[in-house]
Parts: structure tokens; sequence; C-alpha cells
């Protein structure tokens, strides 16, 4: 405790920095705003939006709404060595995620700045603000495991790597972070997932490590195999001195009933993280709050559409002071990545302000509207949840999708579900999901009225490490990759069934 309590102290000053959200949010995105554009005037990009003359928020609004395919080809050319296109200097790190509906994978570059101003500065602050949240902490007296990906060489540039940001943060970490984490970089930075689970338990068992960071998904395989090896029941046992578990990626709701069973320690906390390959957007900054405060001094500037809107030729698009809680959002950034009012593909509820604190409420392309029922995924983890709670049973991992119309013209969603406990009544699992979506969402409710529109969903039971097997066929193992939650048509729950079967 007294070596965390000394490290502490080095983090006051930004838990000093953090409070000004409360009172200065609408000047702090300002001066945001005003850095990015002054840094990117010179740049291809910026010549070509007069970034130059720009001197208000009104004036940024001239620059188009972009996704990955409209700047697929800047960011292209970036990746072949070209310099000052989408932001001063060349871009060297490329961070790889999700596909698009053209391609297999995005390309997002990681500038010098960004790794800094953004990614390293929101790990930081989860370290900051963990040890505000708990005074007791022995945080500094052991070692993190950092659950990472992997990278490669970028087309023949010198120096030029893209792949998991995960793999990129440790490429680039500070020396001396290298003594307060595990597992060495050779092993973190393996391409084979499999592989690199069996060499973490082995060099990591008898390690002092007192916490955890990656994907939930991704991490209870690592969690699994330890126990395995040791035979200790829990992992507390294995490591006794383990306090918090730093977890993003995905939603830990249907997760959080696996890792109470699996680390059994009272002193254990879970903090969630807003980390994607395209920024550092939140942190959990009350550990009894399950929302996230939005980090407003990173090297991101931050607006918002209504969701309802996002198809809209002329959509409302809003600052961050402009938004309304409660309300579904779709998120748009601009940083010093050089992405500039980039739809990254989150929604977001926000639910308070000073400070500015959300949930992820979903994907603008993960979500079921088949019907007119606008099921989101944060609705579906909650639903699970209450099922769960109910029937006794623990989801590992679920896919949804609609069923448009059956040999009866019958119409209703189907879950594929893969459970680490069974539920006591699969029927009975089924029941309290149905009427828990339809008390969490109006539009569901009035689908399911009298079965008219739709009729009571359906359950299918994945079998043991489906989603496992369909995401080592689909070559995406680990790092960033995770299961499509749900889906607005059938074509991944059609190759999902396939291999269930």
């Amino acid at each position: 405790m007294v070596v965390t309590k000394l490290v502490g102290t080095l983090f006051k000053h930004r838990q000093r920095a953090i409070d000004l959200y409360d009172t200065r949010a609408e000047a702090i995105q300002e001066r945001v705003l005003r850095h990015l554009i002054e840094r990117a005037a010179p740049t291809e990009w910026g010549k070509k939006y007069g970034y130059a003359g720009m001197k208000s928020y009104a004036d940024f609004q001239r620059v188009p709404l972009q996704t990955y395919e409209d700047i697929k080809e800047y960011v292209d050319r970036m990746r072949h060595g070209e310099a000052d296109v989408l932001w001063p200097g060349k871009v060297v790190w490329y961070a790889k995620s999700s596909g698009t509906t053209n391609d297999k994978s995005k390309f997002i570059p990681v500038s010098r700045e960004g790794l800094q101003n953004i990614h390293y500065k929101g790990g930081a602050d989860a370290v900051a603000l963990y040890l505000r949240s708990n005074p007791r902490s022995r945080l500094f007296s052991g070692k993190g495991l950092i659950l990472g990906g992997s990278h490669s060489p970028n087309y023949n540039v010198k120096d030029s790597l893209v792949g998991d940001l995960s793999a990129i943060l440790i490429q680039n970490i500070h020396p001396l972070a290298n003594f307060i984490r595990v597992p060495s970089k050779e092993i973190a930075l393996l391409g084979e997932f499999e592989e690199k689970v069996e060499r973490i338990a082995d060099t990591t068992i008898h390690r002092n490590v007192t916490n955890l960071s990656g994907v939930p998904s991704w991490m209870l395989a690592v969690i699994k195999r330890i126990l395995e090896k040791t035979g200790a029941r829990t992992l507390d046992e294995v490591w006794p001195n383990l306090e918090v578990f730093f977890h993003g990626g995905v939603c830990f709701t249907p997760y959080r009933e696996q890792y109470r069973r699996l680390i059994a320690g009272e002193r254990m906390h879970y903090m969630e993280t807003y980390n994607a390959s395209e920024g550092f957007f939140g942190l959990q900054s009350d550990l009894t709050d399950p929302a996230m405060e939005l980090m407003i001094d990173y090297d991101v500037f931050y607006e918002f559409i209504p969701l309802e809107e996002l198809d809209s030729p002329s959509p409302h698009i809003v600052p961050l002071t402009g938004i309304e809680t409660g309300r579904n959002y779709a998120m748009v950034i601009s940083t010093s990545c050089g992405l500039w009012r980039y739809l990254i593909g989150d929604t977001v509820k926000f639910t308070q302000k000073d400070p500015y604190k959300f949930i992820i409420s979903g994907r603008t392309k993960s979500f079921i509207n088949a019907f007119g029922e606008e099921l989101m995924v944060d609705n579906a983890d909650k639903g699970l949840l209450e099922a769960c709670r109910a029937t006794g049973a623990q989801v590992l991992d679920y896919s949804a999708a609609p069923v448009f119309m059956d040999d009866n013209a019958k119409c209703r969603h189907q879950w594929l579900i893969e459970f680490g406990v069974q539920p006591d009544s699969l029927e009975k699992f089924r029941e309290v999901l149905d009427r828990s979506l339809q008390a969490i969402n109006s539009d569901y409710e009035a689908k399911r009225h009298k079965d008219i529109t739709l009729q009571q969903l359906e359950i299918v039971v994945a079998r043991p490490n489906l989603f496992h097997d369909w995401l080592k066929r689909k070559g995406k193992l680990g790092g960033q990759h995770k299961v499509p939650r749900l889906s607005n048509n059938r074509d991944l729950m059609e190759e999902m069934l396939k291999l269930n079967h």
C-alpha cells in the first residue's frame, strides 16, 4: 500500500484537472477543437476545407460527415507513406478494426499525438480515477496483466505497423511501464491467440498480479486456462492480491456473473473503459455508477446525432452541450489521428450533465429494427441479465436476428445463446427475457402486443465454443474482435446456425 500511495501522489494534479469537467465542459471542448483545426490547417484535408479561415464551431460544420468508406482512399495513401494528408507529418501506425460493408477490415490511423494525447492519456486517467475511487488500493505492489493483440508490417513502409490497437500500445509503451506489466512483449504480441493464452498462463501463474486489462470475453479464456493449470477453484487463490479489472471492448453485463464466480475475493473491483481503435473516450469515474464519464480534454472533439435522424439527409448535429439526457445518439468524433467529423459507429445515451456521463447503448449497425421495435444492445444485455437472475443461468455469448416470416407467417426474434450455466428452465428464461424487453423498450412492447406484429422470441441453444469457433473461422480470435450482438438481417445468424449443427 505504501508504494501505491507514493505513486498515487503523481496523479493528484490530473485528478484535479478532471474535476474541471463539472463546470468548464464547453470551454474545454472549444479549446480542443481550436487546437485540432490549427494543427491540421496545413494538411491536404485542412486546405480542402479551409481550416485556416475557420473561427468557430459554425465554420467547422462546413466539413461533411465521414464514414470509413469516405476516407478510405486518404488512409490508403497514408499507409503507403504519404505525409500531411489527414494529419501533419507521416502516420506510421494503423489500428486494424472490424470491417465495413465493403471491406474485411478498417485501418484507423494512430498518429504520435493521438497515441500520447488520447490513448495513453486515457490509460493513465484510468489509474488516476481508480486510485481515487479505491484509496486502500495496492495496485502498484504487483504486476498488471495486459491482454493485447498482434501487429504486422504495413505494406513495405519502414517502421510502419498495422494491427490491433492494444498491440500498437504495447509496442510503443514507455520502458518503465514494462516493469509493472506482464506478460513479456514477445508473448503479448504473439499472433496465434491460443498459443498466447497458453504462454500467458505458464508465465504469470507465479507472479503477483494485482490488476487485469483487456476485453472480458478474451480475458475469460486466459482465466479459465490458468484455473485448469493450477487446479484452483477461483483466480484469487492464484493471485490473492488481485483487486481490479480494467475492461472494455464489449458490454460487461453478460460476463459479470461469470467473473464473480471465477474471482471470489471481496476486494475485487471492475472499472469500465471506452477505448476503441478510433480513440479513448470514457472512463467509469465512480465504481458504483455503471455510467462512464466522457473524457473531454483529450485530442477529441465530440458531436452527436439523434439516432432517429441518422439516415436523414440533413440530420440535426449538436456539440456536447446540445445533448439531452436519456436520448440515443450516434457519436461523431474529430481527433489528432486525422479523423474529421467521423461516425464511429457507436451509439451512446447520456445519464447526466456536469460532468457528462453516458452508457454505450449499442452500434449504429448493431440493432434490430425489422418491425419498428428499435431493439438496442443495451436493451438486450439488460433483458438477459434479468433472465439469468430468474433462472440461475449464465450467458457466455449471444447473437440475435429477426425471423421475417416463417412457414406459418409468423415473425419473431431468434436468439442464439451459449450458456456457461444452463437455466433451470429454458422456457422460463425465454418468458422472462421477453417480458423484460417489453418493460425496457416501449417500441418492442407495442410490437409484441397480442402477438400481432411480433410473436414471442425463440431461443436456440448454441453448442459449447460455437462463437469461439465462428470467430476462429473468420480469423478474428483475440484483439478487438467481438461477437456481433444484434443484426437487422439474417446473414451472420445463418452462418452461425450452420456451424452450430
